[in-house]
């Protein structure tokens, strides 16, 4: 029984002498802290193309008269485009439509007593100086709907890069701003992403709409302007513990 008693007082102090377990370490409590930052960095550029649009709206009483009267005048409208110095890769029909008119009276079921034919054209032009005078030229030749001018960039892969230059560059500012007022350091950087570019301008509208042919006047101003690139880019750096 001594025997006995002594074994179990050896066990209960060697129970009682164990060092304690290690710590459990949570991955949250590994992750490395970090801080993100993101920054846009714009670029003006003077476009380089004009893309127009513009088309034929004719009425018949049938549909063969509406799509031949349509036919006569877009003709007209394509050789003054080649006129312009447009060559043929850069028109493309974008719109042909056959509709017809319908005439309602009270109470009573409608009848077509006519018919519309449209037909569009985008043509594009590395001549901005000659972009007003092209339309009058076309209106002239029967264009009588035009939707729109689009001024583009051919090329804006410089002027993207720039941009994306500026935001990085921006983003570290920023990043070293932030930790010298909160009292840390920077570490390496972890992530670097884009978040959104654009290199697509804007459309621009024609500032003035059709003159007579009676009327001698100046070709249509038209204005260019300068178009806005961004590009937003996302930075993230570890800080130093």
């Amino acid at each position: 029984m001594r025997l006995i008693a002594l074994t179990s007082l050896v066990v209960l102090g060697l129970a009682a002498c164990a060092p304690a377990s290690a710590p459990h370490i949570s991955p949250a409590e590994t992750r490395t802290s970090s801080l993100d930052v993101s920054a846009t960095g714009k670029v003006s550029a003077a476009p380089d193309r004009a893309t127009v649009s513009a088309g034929v709206v004719t009425e018949g009483k049938t549909a063969q008269q509406a799509m031949i009267a349509n036919a006569t005048k877009m003709n007209s409208v394509f050789e003054e485009l080649k006129a312009a110095g447009i060559p043929e890769s850069n028109i493309q029909t974008s719109q042909l439509s056959l509709q017809p008119r319908y005439n309602y009276q009270d109470r009573q079921t409608p009848t077509i007593d006519g018919y519309e034919a449209r037909n569009t054209v985008t043509a594009k032009s590395e001549d901005l100086q000659s972009v007003g005078a092209m339309l009058d030229a076309l209106v002239k030749a029967g264009v009588n709907n035009i939707g729109g001018i689009n001024f583009s960039i051919d090329n804006p892969d410089n002027a993207m890069n720039e941009a994306r230059a500026k935001a990085i560059s921006a983003a570290k500012l920023k990043a070293e701003t932030m930790a010298d007022a909160a009292g840390v350091k920077l570490g390496k950087l972890l992530n670097m992403s884009e978040a959104n570019s654009s290199g697509q301008p804007r459309p621009m509208m024609m500032q003035a709409g059709f003159r007579s042919d009676s009327m001698e006047s100046a070709p249509t101003p038209i204005a260019s302007g300068e178009q806005s690139l961004e590009v937003t880019v996302n930075l993230s750096y570890a800080i130093e513990q």
